[in-house]
C-alpha cells in the first residue's frame, strides 16, 4: 500500500528524517517528489515508532522540506531483468544511458538477493585460464570463486581486469564468460577505457555495464553493486550462463558507507568506517559461487585501491577475511616497468588446489608453484641482505638466488597486455627458471617430476663440471727445496 507524507523533519547529508509515519518497513523503496516535480529514489534505513530515516540515492541537494512529498511504496527495490540487458549500459540506478530503448523485463528481482543455502553450494573446482602466468601458475582462479585485486592509486588494475575479462576461459569447454561490470566512483576516462576495450575485442555484446561515475551521487554507489549482482544471478542461475562480475572500486563503495554512517551520527569503528562494514561487504561478496543443480556460475573479481598502499587498512583487511584470497599489485614492480605488477608473495588463492592437477592443468603444477614461491622468497631475502652487507659478502648460492629473483620478475611476471599464455607455457617458463638452481635445492618437487621436466641451464652445468674436476693443479716455480730454519 502506497503512503505519502509531507512531514520531513530534517535533512542530514544524504538522509531525510520523516515523522508521523506508520507501517513503514526497513529497506522499503521510497520515492521523493521535490517541489519542482523531480522524482528521486530512496530506501528506508531505519524505521522506529512514527519516524523513518530515508537515504536518497540522488542526494538531498535542492530539497525544500516544506514542499517535498515522500511516498512509501510498500515494496523493496527491485530490478527488471532480461537477457536483452547484455550489450547495454546503465547508470548506477539501473536506468539505460546508452541511448537504447527501455528494457522489457522478463521478471523483477529484489536487488538484495536471497541468501544461498550453504548445503546447496557447489565447491568451485573448474580451472579458469586467464593467460596471465602470475595468476594461472601461482594463484589459480577457479570458476565460482571470489578473488579481489588489491591495488593502489596509479597502478594498472583496470588493464589487468580488462585482460582477465577478455582472456578468461575454461579449458576444454567452449563456454564464454558473460561479463557484468559495475563501476563505483570511477572517472569518465576509466569508464571509457573499459567500454573501448570491450568494443575493441568484440565482447561488448556479451557485457552488462553499470556506471556510477565520480561526479554521480555518492549514495547511489550503495545500490550499484547490488544491481549488477542481481542481473548476474539471473544470467547465471536462470539462463545457465557463466558470469564474471567485476566491481570497481570497492574503496569508493566503503567511503559511501562511511558517509551514511557519519550522517546518522553512529559511533565510528576503525578509521571512521561503520562497525557493520564487514557484514555489509559480506552481503556483496557472498553472492558469488555455484549452486548444485544449476549449470551457471558467478565468479567475482572486486577491485579496491588500498589507501597509501596499506594492506592492513580496514577495507582490504575485511575483504581478505570474506573472500578466498587476493591478487596484490606492487608499486616497486610497476616502477621497474613490469606488467602486470602482481607480487606473488602476499597474493593468495585459497581454492587453487581444487582447480589444478592432473586432468585439469598438469600433474606437476602444485609442486612447481610451491618451489617457485619458495625460491623467489629466498631471492628477496638475499636482496634485503645485500643492502646490509654488500654483494661481496654473498655466497655463490646467494648470488644464484638473487639472479633467480630478477629472472622470475622479467620472464614469468612480466608479459604483454595482449599476451595470452597457456598453462603449459607458464609451466615451461617456471621449469626454465628452476633450471638455474641445483637439483638439490628443489626440495618441494617430487623426484619423478624432476626426472621428467628438470633441465639445468648451461651455466649451472659448467659450474657442476668444475666442481667435479676440482681446482686445476699448476706447477710451482722458483721455490726452494726446503725452507730455512727459523731461529
Amino acid at each position: 500500500m502506497i503512503k505519502e507524507y509531507t512531514s520531513i523533519a530534517s535533512v542530514s547529508g544524504p538522509l531525510l528524517v520523516v515523522e508521523g509515519v506508520s507501517g513503514v518497513a526497513y529497506a522499503e523503496l521510497v520515492k521523493i517528489i521535490t517541489q519542482a516535480g523531480e522524482e528521486r529514489l530512496g530506501q528506508v534505513l531505519e524505521a522506529r515508532e512514527d519516524v523513518a530515516v530515508v537515504q536518497v540515492f540522488e542526494g538531498t541537494g535542492g530539497i525544500d522540506t516544506s514542499k517535498t512529498r515522500v511516498r512509501f511504496t510498500g515494496r523493496t527495490m527491485k530490478l527488471g531483468v532480461s537477457k536483452d540487458m547484455l550489450g547495454r549500459v546503465f547508470n548506477g540506478r539501473g536506468q539505460p544511458i546508452d541511448g537504447g530503448p527501455q528494457i522489457l523485463p522478463e521478471k523483477e528481482l529484489d536487488i538484495n538477493g536471497s541468501p544461498i543455502n550453504p548445503s546447496a553450494r557447489h565447491v568451485p573446482e573448474d580451472f579458469i585460464q586467464t593467460g596471465i602466468s602470475t595468476i594461472d601458475l601461482m594463484n589459480t582462479l577457479v570458476r565460482g570463486q571470489k578473488l579481489p585485486i588489491f591495488s593502489g592509486a596509479g597502478l594498472p588494475h583496470n588493464m589487468l581486469a580488462a585482460q582477465i575479462a577478455r582472456q578468461a576461459k575454461v579449458r576444454g569447454k567452449k563456454e564464454r564468460f558473460s561479463v557484468v561490470f559495475a563501476a563505483m566512483g570511477i572517472t569518465k576516462e576509466e569508464a571509457l577505457f573499459f567500454q573501448r576495450e570491450f568494443e575493441r575485442t568484440g565482447s561488448l555484446e556479451n557485457v552488462v555495464m553499470f556506471l556510477n561515475l565520480a561526479d554521480d551521487p555518492t549514495i547511489e554507489r550503495i545500490i550499484t553493486p547490488r544491481m549488477a549482482l542481481t542481473i548476474a544471478e539471473y544470467l547465471a542461475f536462470d539462463c545457465d550462463m557463466h558470469v564474471l562480475v567485476i566491481l570497481t572500486d570497492m574503496t569508493n563503495y566503503c567511503e559511501a558507507l562511511r558517509e551514511i554512517s557519519a550522517a546518522r551520527d553512529e559511533v565510528p569503528g576503525r578509521r571512521g568506517y561503520p562497525g557493520y562494514m564487514y557484514t555489509d561487504l559480506a552481503t556483496i561478496y557472498e553472492r558469488a559461487g555455484k549452486i548444485k543443480g544449476k549449470k551457471g556460475s558467478i565468479t567475482q573479481m572486486p577491485i579496491l585501491t588500498m589507501p597509501d598502499d596499506d594492506i592492513t587498512h580496514p577495507i582490504p583487511d575485511l575483504t581478505g577475511y570474506i573472500t578466498e584470497g587476493q591478487f596484490v599489485l606492487d608499486r616497486d614492480l610497476h616502477m621497474k616497468g613490469i606488467y602486470p605488477p602482481v607480487n606473488v608473495l602476499p597474493s593468495l588463492s585459497r581454492l587453487m588446489n581444487k582447480g589444478i592437477g592432473k586432468g585439469k592443468t598438469r600433474e606437476d603444477h602444485s609442486d612447481v608453484s610451491n618451489q617457485l614461491y619458495a625460491a623467489y622468497a629466498r631471492g628477496n631475502e638475499v636482496r634485503d641482505l645485500m643492502r646490509v652487507v654488500g654483494e661481496e659478502s654473498l655466497t655463490d648460492l646467494d648470488r644464484t638466488y638473487l639472479k633467480f629473483a630478477d629472472e622470475f620478475e622479467t620472464k614469468l611476471v612480466k608479459q604483454g597486455f595482449e599476451e595470452d599464455r597457456s598453462i603449459e607455457e607458464s609451466l615451461e617458463i617456471g621449469w626454465s627458471l628452476l633450471g638455474m638452481l641445483p637439483s638439490s635445492e628443489l626440495k618441494r618437487i617430487r623426484e619423478e617430476y624432476i626426472k621428467k621436466y628438470y633441465t639445468p641451464t648451461k651455466e649451472l652445468e659448467e659450474e657442476t663440471v668444475e666442481e667435479v674436476k676440482g681446482p686445476s693443479e699448476k706447477p710451482r716455480k722458483n721455490l726452494p727445496e726446503s725452507l730455512p730454519e727459523v731461529k
